[in-house]
């Protein structure tokens, strides 16, 4: 869990249509989101920009199989011989009017989506039934979700009663002069070396399915322009930050350098 206070500058963002008006409505409003796409096409990203943008604390939260609701609530600890009530980040995000950022919801425990449903209604509250408070949410206190259909399968998927919870906005990566745009205001790379890192990682997101899982991120063709930027030899880079990460895979792995070759000679 990360907790990025309020003030700081807003990281770098691209928008790629509406979305900046539409959380700002949403935030406005009162109004949970839901972001779906898939794996590093920028929806951490967007949520840290917007909550720069609009002044408000964010708390992160990194779901996995083992989060549970009392993670996010908080619990009792012991601390100097005392046993003393620590608030987990959603209680803190609620008492603070903060946005509460849930990545990969799915992958947390199904006690978790119990805990969100107060939260995401015209209540706004958030029963704390180990020290009997119900907390009214602070004023800007905002619930985000995000999650990736593409992983999603029959045990980890989000109840239409917690989807309907929310609004929800679709991601997926950039256009490719957007994300070439990203990759050298991110990177310092020139434009020209950028767009090819740019159409190699539009043919290596078309295997997907296929010989990959899940297709090369922005963040990964960010890494590598930085790599090449800072004077690594392109191969090099190209092969620590996009093909290595993908697979494990010997033969695909050559397959992939195959394609290295056809886009960059």
């Amino acid at each position: 869990m990360t907790n990025d206070t309020e003030g700081a500058s807003a990281p770098f963002y691209l928008p790629q249509g509406d979305e900046v008006a539409l959380f700002e409505a949403a935030a406005a409003n009162d109004l949970p989101v839901l972001l779906k796409g898939p794996t590093g096409c920028g929806k951490t990203r967007f949520v840290t920009h917007m909550a720069a943008r609009l002044g408000r604390p964010l708390y992160t939260v990194a779901c996995h199989d083992d989060l549970s609701a009392a993670d996010l609530i908080g619990r009792y600890l012991l601390k100097g011989g005392e046993t003393v009530w620590v608030d987990g980040p959603l209680t803190r995000a609620v008492r603070e009017g903060a946005i509460c950022y849930l990545d990969e919801v799915v992958e947390a425990r199904k006690d978790v989506t119990v805990v969100l449903h107060p939260l995401t209604d015209d209540r706004r509250i958030l029963p704390i039934d180990r020290t009997g408070e119900e907390l009214q949410a602070a004023p800007g206190f905002m619930l985000v979700a995000s999650y990736n259909p593409g992983y999603q399968n029959i045990l980890k998927t989000l109840k239409p009663s917690t989807r309907q919870r929310f609004l929800a906005m679709e991601f997926d990566f950039p256009a490719p002069a957007a994300e070439t745009a990203i990759v050298v205001q991110e990177s310092g790379l020139d434009q020209a070396r950028a767009a090819q890192l740019v159409r190699l990682a539009g043919k290596l997101r078309a295997l997907k399915g296929q010989d990959l899982e899940e297709g090369v991120s922005t963040r990964l063709v960010v890494y590598a322009a930085t790599l090449i930027a800072g004077g690594m030899a392109l191969p090099r880079a190209i092969e620590a930050a996009m093909i290595e990460p993908l697979t494990d895979d010997a033969e695909v792995k050559r397959g992939l350098q195959d394609l290295v070759v056809a886009v960059f000679g």
